[in-house]
Parts: structure tokens; C-alpha cells; sequence
């Protein structure tokens, strides 16, 4: 039975942190982006972000977005430093058409920081981008 189940391969997708300048509170805030590169919008797209380590655990945080139009983005939320330390886990599911994707994307601990800033698909700001 398991040998019949088809999960497509997630590409054109990703998930960005960008370090960005807060004009409210005058601080770099870092905020965790999903970004839909493709010619096709998502629907349905459900994310679940926690993170983690061999100690410790944070609350699962859960997103939805009715629908990302194609070759955009859209906010996930807000990350707090002390998080970096900590494996940061996305997982995102969502509709193509008819077709169900899912992809668990993952920063590992200490691999957000500034030094590993690079130039984001379709946004001006540089980010930390796991495809």
C-alpha cells in the first residue's frame, strides 16, 4: 500500500529569514518568509514552525495562507535571536491544483546569523534561504 502513495518533490518553494530594519521600534528584527517562485499559485498553505534541540523544545507555531499567488511572498513571523541556537524547523503543506506538497524545511542551529546573509529569489532584501 505505502508503495503506492506518489508524494510529489517541493521545488520553486523556500523558506527565507531576513534581517530587516523595524521603523516602529528602530531595531533589525529577523522574519521568516515563504517565498513561491513558480508560475502557479499555492493554495491552502499550512506551515508549522518549532524549534528545537537535544533539551529543549518551543511551542508549535502555525500559519495558514488561503492562497500565495505565483512569483511572490508573504510572512511568516517574527524570530527572536535566542531561537538561533536552536534547530529551526518549517513544515509546509500545500495545494498545486489538485496536487497535495509537503516539505519540512530545516535551519540548523547557529546557521542564521549575518555573515550567512545572500540575495533572496524575487525579494530585494538578503536572507538566510533554505531551499
Amino acid at each position: 500500500m505505502k508503495k503506492d502513495i506518489h508524494i510529489p518533490k517541493v521545488e520553486g518553494v523556500y523558506i527565507a529569514v531576513v534581517n530587516e530594519y523595524n521603523a516602529i521600534y528602530k531595531t533589525y528584527d529577523w522574519n521568516a518568509y515563504i517565498i513561491n517562485a513558480k508560475d502557479i499559485a499555492l493554495d491552502m498553505v499550512i506551515i508549522v514552525s518549532e524549534g528545537y534541540s537535544e533539551t529543549k523544545k518551543t511551542a508549535a507555531f502555525r500559519k495558514k495562507i488561503e492562497q500565495l499567488p505565483k512569483k511572490s511572498y508573504a510572512k511568516i513571523e517574527l524570530l527572536q535571536e535566542e531561537l538561533f541556537a536552536l534547530n529551526n524547523s518549517f513544515k509546509v503543506s500545500f495545494f498545486e491544483g489538485n496536487t497535495m506538497f509537503d516539505k519540512t524545511y530545516l535551519f540548523r542551529k547557529n546557521t542564521i546569523n549575518t555573515t550567512a546573509l545572500q540575495p533572496l529569489p524575487l525579494m530585494t532584501a538578503k536572507g538566510v534561504l533554505v531551499k
